[in-house]
């Protein structure tokens, strides 16, 4: 009887070494298995950078779609929610989707720009949403915490000028600008001298949807820091949304933001919507320009 129970302590103990050793074989498989296969992904994720090209690289993506995506971005506040940075990286992430769908190379983001809201009271110097303008309720006039990225007309046409002649030597046939609001103004307004001096055919995302059209709220960047634009940081980098540094109470509204509340309307959901429409609608037109040449 003993023996018989000794050997069944045996039997269970064996049973359950062995049981471990299979699972603790499965779970160590498993996480290889997981390690083989991000890393396969990353090895093979397509790269649409300028800057991480290698020269071949650049000829065949530039063969293949000779498109350049150029983020107009401004180290700017968004509210106290959103990143600095927020015009460059939300043009830049959907232009990173973009030229993966549709072929052509993302160069780096600027982070310089126009605003033609600049003034002077006392020799000091506010520009953009500084002047509480088109914010809802106005405000005092205001330096609003880390706007850096004004610069006069005259210094963005020549940086812009300079940037569409390289891009034209580098072999570029179109280029997609978008991103800071007055900076794309500047595209949209110089687009015919663009196509007379270099021979590029230029364009922002905003194309025929204006501010009175139907599809507004599902244009990029069609607002400040509010709906619309929070949405897509959600979307594209939610790691850098802070939603809870805005005021609890909705009564009070967040300090230079224009556009619909970002506190009861913005979602991810709704950034997801915003950057498929813009994918789906850009590559139409970039695509009926490619055919056109």
């Amino acid at each position: 009887m003993i023996f018989l129970i000794f050997n069944k302590k045996i039997l269970i103990l064996f049973v359950g070494y062995y049981s471990k050793r299979f699972f603790m074989i499965k779970k160590v498989c498993f996480i290889s298995f997981c390690v083989a296969t991000v890393t396969a992904c990353v090895q093979h994720k397509e790269k649409v950078l300028y800057e991480e090209l290698t020269p071949r690289e650049f000829r065949a993506r530039l063969e293949a779609c000779p498109v350049a995506y150029l983020p107009l971005g401004t180290l700017e506040w968004h509210g106290e929610h959103l990143p600095l940075g927020s015009d460059g990286l939300q043009s830049r992430e959907f232009f990173k989707r973009l030229a993966t769908e549709s072929g052509g190379i993302v160069l780096p983001m600027l982070f310089v720009g126009p605003d033609g809201r600049d003034t002077i009271i006392d020799g000091k110097e506010y520009y953009g949403m500084d002047n509480g303008v088109h914010a809802q309720p106005s405000y005092p006039v205001q330096q609003l915490t880390g706007s850096a990225y004004h610069v006069p007309d005259s210094v963005f046409d020549m940086l812009i000028n300079h940037i569409m002649k390289q891009l034209a030597r580098a072999g570029f046939k179109i280029v997609v600008a978008h991103g800071h609001g007055p900076s794309g103004v500047y595209i949209e307004e110089h687009k015919q001298w663009f196509k007379e001096k270099y021979h590029l055919t230029v364009m922002t995302c905003w194309g025929k949807d204006t501010f009175l059209t139907p599809t507004t709220h599902l244009c990029l960047q069609s607002d400040h820091a509010a709906a619309n634009e929070t949405s897509m940081m959600m979307y594209v980098r939610p790691d850098l949304v802070k939603m809870e540094n805005l005021p609890a109470d909705t009564h009070q509204w967040p300090l230079a933001v224009a556009g619909d509340d970002p506190r009861l309307y913005a979602s991810r959901e709704y950034g997801k919507k915003i950057c498929e429409y813009e994918l789906q609608k850009m590559k139409a037109i970039i695509n009926k320009e490619l055919h056109h040449r």
